[in-house]
């Protein structure tokens, strides 16, 4: 039988993260356990909503590289930036990134908040911070006609109406795939309110 690249290299990927993250927490430990059916799924989820996009694509604190390093496996023809400023977290990905052969994923160890915009034409996010915060980040890299695919838990609806006081923004909502109160928030045209 003729295993895919893909899924060659999510399983190395996967073997990879679980042998670093004793030392390095790239992960809760708690969830070690679902990395396939829940961190990676999840992650797949975002590439099935996002599949005909094309451009830049920026993963803002990718920790463990979820959706991040996902992305780049799944879509080799995209340009995929990770911006992680936890340098461990780093070396881990770009040491992955580097063993697995993922050529179109890129590592960047900087806060999000002073690394120079960088104009993606896609933004992804993965329990990294509310809503409302996250929305600055994602202004700030994304580019006026780009889109944001953030992964958001059980309190997104909350979320999105406290984003709404301070940024207007069409939303489409998409369901998680994984947990029935998540959602991948498919967000354009954001500007100040």
């Amino acid at each position: 039988m003729d295993v895919s690249r893909e899924t060659e290299q999510l399983s190395g990927y996967a073997r990879l993260l679980r042998k670093w993250n004793p030392s390095v927490n790239l992960i809760a430990p708690s969830t070690l356990a679902q990395l396939e059916t829940r961190h990676i799924a999840d992650s797949m989820r975002v590439v099935e909503c996002s599949k005909v996009v094309r451009g830049v694509w920026l993963d803002l604190g990718s920790g463990g590289g979820f959706p991040g390093m996902v992305i780049a496996v799944a879509r080799p023809e995209l340009q995929v930036t990770l911006l992680e400023s936890d340098q461990r977290k780093a070396a881990f990905l770009r040491n992955a990134a580097r063993e697995l052969g993922i050529g179109n994923a890129k590592v960047l160890c900087q806060r999000i908040e002073v690394a120079q915009p960088l104009a993606a034409a896609h933004v992804s996010a993965r329990a990294l911070a509310p809503l409302p915060q996250l929305m600055a980040y994602v202004h700030r890299h994304l580019e006026p006609s780009g889109t944001a695919w953030l992964m958001k838990g059980r309190n997104w609806q909350a979320e999105v109406a406290e984003a709404q006081r301070d940024w207007k923004f069409d939303l489409k909502v998409h369901p998680s795939g994984t947990d029935a109160d998540a959602a991948i928030l498919e967000i354009a045209g954001i500007n100040h309110a």
